[in-house]
């Protein structure tokens, strides 16, 4: 028996026999085409429009954010630019399966070099490109084996269209040697319930056949187990699959105190999944949807309509909008649509609703008009904040529109370490994990070379959750939590512990933080909390915080 480690997503346990994916098609060489430029033009035609209407049917049979990440896909395969690097390969003589295996190439590599939301779309023209070449041989795309048995899932990492339809009478578990809690495969595993290790880089060993159990709680992958430590795991996945089952119940600690358990979510549709699954309200709604497929901007009637469609299915209940998180990483031709050598550090978030202010007060407009048509109870906040000026900029903005509770997301440390005069003259603040981890560790959290970096354990991440959840407890202002850090049972015991008065998450991990934050008192949360700030990384620091939860609660209750 030997251990893998990696990064669980959720506290789910299974087990079963390997099945590796299989390795990606052979690169085409660069031979000369024998067919001729038109015929050639002519396969690559049928064979793009092919797989993208293959990546509109799986993200229709999908739905949810596995359906927003496909179309985006079936979109980049016949994006006119692509076409046109493809059909000047022809035209100098390539076979299609060159042409478009060097044009994708070259695309991919420029996504890489921009970063941010661009760099991530990179891995996915990858997969793209496999599936068109597939077709122009006349053979399967590389994707999920089909053993003839369940079976737990191995692969470098899953492209978003085969993490989308996995059978989940047949995929027991999943494991990746790369990518990290933000990764897409990590949000669509937890999007669908999946058990999933990822980043467990000795994952790379294992063997068809071989017997494993993956333990997302610990983040560990068990190879060749023994009966007793199959039968101790069979044991937990009941226990867990009961716990699931009992009657939902508002987040809160073992003490009383109150944690709202909220759905991050981005479009309405999901509203009503969200309330099925105990959300208590949204603390995250993102509106770029609205936005990111359009060449215009979103008229203030088509914005009011999707408002109040969601606001209206929370009645009584608070509704966090994030207004559009958009800039030259997600390039808008109406916004901001000019090159810029690192995005991620560029015109975004706040600063670009600055520069384009029209586009934020119809935003504005529709939010409150939906918000005078409906019951529930409307939060606005800004992206990107990263000075006190700009969040003092969209407090007094959104006044001037009626909205009556005005907040900023702290995702850049500067924002968190001035949070007690920021929160001075804001309503609320909502920390996005996601981004402040990139900040603070100088890691893109889209690039797997640096994707070990990527993790909100890390004591300079807590360290500026702290100085918010001070900042909050000082002026009496909620913080929540809206980054993927939320979803982590265990971490969101520290939140708490740090000063989260509310945690946002994707809705199926409801349940199992719901489970984890009624073991602990905020005594305890705060002495967890406390532990995991005294390490030196995000390793150490999340194994401080379960070997002091382990002395505070139930062994079953810590295993995140």
């Amino acid at each position: 028996m030997t251990e893998i480690r990696g990064v669980g997503i959720g506290l789910g346990v299974a087990q079963g026999p390997i099945a590796r994916m299989a390795e990606p098609l052979p690169a085409p060489t660069d031979t000369p085409s024998e067919r001729g430029t038109e015929e050639e033009t002519a396969r690559v035609r049928e064979a793009v429009a092919a797989v993208a209407r293959e990546l509109e049917q799986r993200g229709i049979q999908a739905g949810g954010a596995a359906r927003d990440v496909l179309e985006a896909q079936a979109m980049m395969a016949e994006d006119p630019s692509l076409e046109s690097e493809i059909d000047t390969r022809i035209g100098a003589g390539k076979t299609a399966e060159f042409a478009v295996h060097d044009a994708f190439a070259s695309f991919r590599d420029m996504l890489t070099a921009m970063g941010g939301y661009l760099g991530e779309r990179a891995a996915d023209l990858d997969d793209v490109a496999q599936r068109v070449i597939a077709r122009l041989r006349g053979v399967a795309a590389p994707g999920v084996p089909d053993p003839g048995h369940p079976f737990v899932l191995v692969a470098k990492d899953l492209a978003p269209a085969d993490t989308a339809l996995l059978d989940l009478d047949k995929v027991l578990g999943l494991i990746t040697t790369e990518g990290g809690p933000t990764s897409h495969t990590a949000i669509l595993a937890r999007e669908k319930s999946i058990v999933a290790i990822v980043g467990a880089v000795g994952a790379k060993d294992l063997v068809d056949g071989q017997t494993v159990i993956v333990d997302a709680a610990a983040g560990v992958v068990t190879t060749d187990p023994s009966a007793e430590e199959l039968e101790r795991a069979a044991n937990r996945a009941a226990d867990r699959a009961s716990a699931a089952s009992a009657p939902l119940t508002p987040g809160a600690l073992a003490d009383g105190t109150a944690v709202p358990l909220l759905a991050n979510l981005g479009k309405p549709e999901g509203a009503e999944e969200a309330v099925a699954l105990g959300a208590e309200g949204v603390g995250l709604f993102r509106t770029e949807f609205l936005f990111l497929s359009s060449n215009q901007a979103p008229t203030v009637e088509q914005q009011r309509a999707a408002y109040t469609k969601l606001l209206a299915a929370f009645p009584g209940q608070k509704v966090v909008v994030r207004v559009l998180d958009a800039g030259a990483d997600k390039p808008l031709a109406f916004l901001n649509d000019a090159h810029e050598e690192n995005p991620a550090l560029g015109l975004r978030g706040i600063r670009a609703l600055q520069a384009s202010e029209d586009i934020l007060r119809e935003q504005l407009t529709a939010l409150a008009e939906a918000d005078a048509a409906t019951d529930a109870d409307l939060w606005v906040m800004a992206p990107m904040v990263a000075t006190v000026e700009e969040a003092e900029y969209f407090v007094e903005i959104a006044r001037d529109y009626g909205i009556k509770t005005a907040g900023v997301m702290v995702e850049v440390p500067s924002s968190a370490l001035l949070a007690d005069r920021i929160l001075a003259g804001s309503d609320f603040a909502s920390i996005g994990t996601n981004d402040l981890t990139q900040y603070t560790l100088a890691a893109d959290r889209l690039l797997g070379s640096v994707a070990g970096f990527q993790d909100p354990w890390h004591p300079a991440v807590l360290r500026l959750i702290r100085e918010v959840g001070d900042a909050g407890r000082l002026h009496g202002k909620p913080v929540g939590i809206c980054g993927e850090a939320a979803a982590d049972p265990l971490l969101a015991v520290v939140l708490v512990g740090l000063g989260a008065t509310s945690l946002s998450m994707a809705p199926t991990a409801l349940a199992d933080v719901r489970a984890t934050l009624l073991q602990y008192s905020l005594d305890d949360a705060r002495v967890i909390a406390e532990a995991a700030l005294a390490a030196n990384g995000a390793a150490t620091a999340r194994e401080a915080a379960r070997s002091v939860a382990t002395t505070q609660a139930a062994p079953a209750a810590v295993q995140s």
